[in-house]
């Protein structure tokens, strides 16, 4: 009995220093483990689907989360949690070496992994499962930090739960002859794809109006099908100097932060694109969703916090991607471009349908971005020879080539989630009938998709 008691408060201050920031002995492997569990559960530390303890991990995975924050300003994207937890996660006396951070998370990982759920309801097990894998990619990306090596496919997997596909040689090619003869002519493909894209681009004076007025209809279209809180808003700015086109910062409350980066030219269609992927149905409803749905109503308090370098990412990036085509489906888009955005604009919207072919085509070399990134990043090409492949499989100028470029450097393979996660999220919700022809269903599925606890692995 004095054994198993000794037992027992073992485990209890191993989760205790995890929260607090000290020093937490190795877990238990083995044979032993089981012992601990069995033993653990008899002592009120490991009952059979008990919230409490779910929960007293959360708060301790929260907490890890902004010690990983400490020494990666990217890493919390996004809390809206309790204002005492952030303040105490942040106290001096929380601070903990990676070191410390990984075996805190290993050590939650193995508790979760005992406890019992052959008889836990479907939303307790998911609860476990997605907690047990967040903290598996805090734990890679800890790693990361630290100094470990992995490959760029490697890295993917562990962070986000999902490998980018690597297409056979030629496949680019192909498409690159099918543009050609779209847009015949001198000089480079690229030079005439971005003579005639020039025609689309947005006057910087119009920029506000323009993109107003694109969120405006977005949100019209999201709260037909989605109900947000009476109060949810945004602001939106306009920045410079980022190495990303757009960003969400979502504050808690249904209130979000929209920042536009205006170093590049912006084109007729990035006002759509960034409305919807940004805000309506993007990422301001699908945080908004989760706030309300899994940290709110079920109290799951893992949710309110948003690690970037994690599973959540593809899910957010390839449900804001596919948003796109929920809100304006079909010839919608386009009809909405050419009455409203290009007379705003003071454009001439009568090469749109053209426009679309070229960019539906370009669309088709998304994942020759991955690749580049991949070898780059694998240490395969340089610098140089990464940018000339954006220019000539991406289409990009250089200008925008080397923006790009910036962009891998910092963020490495999350240029996974845009491409991959639209082709997950699509096939996930047109599989369930979700199409072109039934804007309802998809409707209905892709709400479904941004409110519940779901993984990568889930869309496969």
């Amino acid at each position: 009995m004095k054994q198993t008691l000794v037992i027992a408060l073992t485990i209890t201050i191993i989760l205790l220093c995890a929260a607090c920031g000290g020093d937490s002995p190795e877990p238990v492997a083995g044979n032993d483990a089981g012992k601990v569990s069995a033993k653990a559960r008899r002592h009120g530390i490991m009952k059979k689907e008990t919230k409490k303890t779910v929960d007293f991990i959360a708060d301790i995975y929260v907490r890890l989360c902004f010690q990983v924050g400490r020494f990666d300003a990217d890493y919390v994207d996004a809390y809206f949690g309790p204002d005492a937890l952030k303040k105490a996660a942040l106290a001096k006396e929380s601070e903990k070496s990676l070191e410390q951070i990984k075996k805190s998370a290993d050590i939650l990982i193995f508790q979760l992994k005992k406890i019992p759920l052959q008889d836990a309801t479907e939303m307790f097990r998911r609860r476990v499962r997605n907690l047990t894998r967040m903290l598996q990619s805090m734990t890679a990306r800890v790693d990361f930090l630290a100094g470990k090596k992995m490959t760029f496919d490697e890295e993917s997997q562990a962070l986000y739960g999902a490998v980018s596909p690597i297409f056979p040689a030629g496949h680019y090619d192909d498409i690159l002859k099918q543009l050609e003869t779209l847009l015949p002519g001198s000089g480079t493909l690229g030079d005439r794809i971005d003579a005639f894209r020039r025609k689309f681009v947005i006057p910087r004076e119009k920029l506000d109006a323009v993109f107003q007025t694109a969120i405006a209809e977005g949100r019209k279209r999201s709260k037909t099908h989605i109900a947000l809180l009476e109060n949810e808003t945004f602001d939106l700015e306009y920045v410079t100097g980022k190495s990303w086109g757009a960003y969400n910062w979502f504050k808690g409350g249904g209130r979000s932060l929209i920042q536009v980066n205006t170093d590049l030219p912006i084109y007729i269609d990035r006002a759509i694109d960034l409305a919807c992927h940004e805000g309506y149905p993007g990422h301001h409803v699908y945080y908004s969703l989760i706030e309300q749905k899994l940290y709110k109503e079920k109290g799951w308090l893992e949710t309110c916090i948003y690690p970037l370098f994690s599973p959540l990412s593809l899910l957010a990036e390839g449900t804001a991607n596919y948003g796109i085509a929920v809100a304006f489906p079909g010839k919608e888009r386009i009809k909405y471009e050419k009455e409203i955005l290009c007379p705003l604009a003071g454009l001439d919207g009568s090469d749109l349908d053209k426009y679309y072919d070229v960019m539906r085509l370009t669309g088709k070399l998304s994942f020759a971005g991955n690749d580049t990134a991949r070898r780059f990043l694998d240490g395969k090409i340089n610098a140089d020879e990464a940018v000339a492949e954006f220019v000539k499989y991406r289409l990009m100028n250089k200008d925008r080539a080397e923006k790009y470029l910036s962009f891998v450097n910092k963020y490495r393979s999350y240029v996974i989630n845009y491409n991959l996660g639209l082709q997950m999220v699509r096939g996930y919700i047109e599989k369930r009938g979700g199409t072109d022809n039934q804007p309802e269903k998809r409707w209905q599925e892709f709400k479904k998709l941004m409110s519940a606890p779901i993984l990568p692995e889930d869309l496969q």
